[in-house]
């Protein structure tokens, strides 16, 4: 789906030089949608919105398909010379981008003022996914913390308050299994939990670390600690929700599949990414509460999410038109606009303020839950080498969570795995 918009070069002291009216500057912009519901739509309508208002920026706004599929189109048209002026990319593609030389800090191209008004504004725990040794690489929009989604009747229906969710992992245990509905036959009909296992476990996998009090790298994406002991015991406790309190599926979970798991019926609480609120809101035939990942020794959560990077190989007046479209779409009425229809994070404390999320987060009081959760969020796992080291680990969290591994075994040989490939950037 290719969109064509026409925008005019925002005028005055922003701007590094000098543009008249008549001159058009084209710029190529690569965006996925990795979540459910009308992403792509509101992208569309947002753009279209920057089109009407300005006349003379053409932006080919094309959508690449996954964030995995956004990057390797992202790199080859860079590879071949012919690179996109923006692309929003996972944040942990940061240290990838900057590996393969073909984005831009952003601090090159802004005033001090620009620094401090604009790059300042975002919220602290999205910028540790953004910033490394000093320097701005990515703008953080379509941002994320995973939440839990509890389905209210289900709780009804096993005697549970359905205004309160589980708050701690022994809670979740425990109401997992009041949760966990069997046939006459044994057969299970409804599952108490769902942690989906594939696409993203890692991520997941993260906030579990984290409520344990670890974390899986350092913030030069230098190290990771994937056999700590907190990290052996988040992976244990995972393993232990299918294999010994029988309260989740056993196997592999799809990622993908998990709304419509929780929306069908099948599982009364889901972990997934607050990137799906607008889709379960519109779709789940009943009603839900969103809450804070469960806590173990306190409560944590990862970030997550996409990034604006700007990529490198462009003039002066691209670059600056590029930029300029980014200020406007980090605008707090736009990305007001943007976090409503799809339950991505609004990433800046100033959207918060404004009319429409206020009345949102008044009519939808789950819309605030990955924002407060914030206070507590480490960074996603993001490292040099960033896929190669992420799909090692994803590799022994499924070789656990099948049985192939213990728990512990599965983290050694990540962790002697990842040092093999982390030791050429220390």
């Amino acid at each position: 789906m290719t969109l064509t918009l026409r925008s005019a070069l925002l005028s005055g002291a922003a701007f590094a030089l000098s543009v008249s009216a008549a001159a058009a500057v084209e710029l190529e912009f690569y965006f996925p949608v990795a979540v459910g519901g009308e992403a792509a739509d509101t992208i569309e309508a947002m753009t279209r919105s920057y089109m009407d208002a300005h006349p003379d920026v053409t932006i080919n706004a094309i959508y690449t398909g996954s964030y995995a599929d956004t990057t390797t189109r992202a790199i080859t048209a860079a590879r071949g010379g012919n690179p996109p002026q923006l692309a929003i990319l996972l944040s942990t593609d940061m240290f990838t981008m900057i590996d393969e030389e073909v984005i831009e800090a952003w601090d090159d191209h802004l005033s001090p003022e620009e620094m401090e008004e604009w790059v300042g504004g975002f919220f602290p725990a999205f910028m540790k996914n953004s910033q490394t040794e000093g320097k701005t690489w990515g703008i953080p929009f379509q941002r994320s913390t995973p939440v839990i989604y509890w389905n209210k009747d289900a709780f009804e229906a096993a005697g549970l308050d359905p205004e309160t969710p589980p708050r701690t992992w022994d809670e979740m245990v425990e109401m997992g299994r009041a949760l966990t509905v069997r046939d006459g036959s044994g057969n299970v009909t409804q599952w108490g939990v769902r942690f989906p296992s594939s696409g993203f476990p890692s991520w997941l996998y993260t906030g579990l670390v984290a409520a344990n009090g670890g974390i899986l790298a350092n913030e030069a994406g230098t190290e990771v600690y994937f056999d700590t002991p907190e990290a052996v015991e988040a992976l244990e406790y995972l393993v232990s929700l299918s294999t010994e309190h029988e309260i989740m599926a056993p196997g592999i979970l799809d990622w993908g599949a998990t709304p419509r798991a929780f929306m069908d019926g099948e599982s009364a609480i889901v972990w997934t990414t607050t990137g799906n609120l607008g889709n379960i809101r519109a779709n789940a035939p009943f009603p839900f509460g969103v809450g804070m990942l469960p806590a173990n020794t306190q409560p944590g959560a990862p970030t997550g999410g996409g990034n604006f990077y700007l990529f490198s190989g462009h003039g002066e007046e691209e670059t600056r038109a590029a930029i300029d479209f980014v200020k406007w779409a980090t605008e707090p009425d736009q990305a007001a606009k943007w976090s409503i229809a799809t339950g991505y994070v609004a990433p800046r404390p100033d959207t918060w303020e404004t009319e429409a999320m206020r009345t949102y987060a008044e009519e939808v009081p789950g819309a605030v839950v990955a924002r407060d959760q914030l206070e507590y969020a480490v960074a996603e796992l993001s490292t040099f080498e960033g896929p190669r080291v992420t799909q090692i680990l994803n590799d022994n969290i499924a070789a656990a969570i099948v049985g192939d591994k213990t728990p512990a075994q599965a983290l050694a040989d990540a962790q002697r795995e990842a040092d093999a490939i982390l030791a050429a950037y220390r």
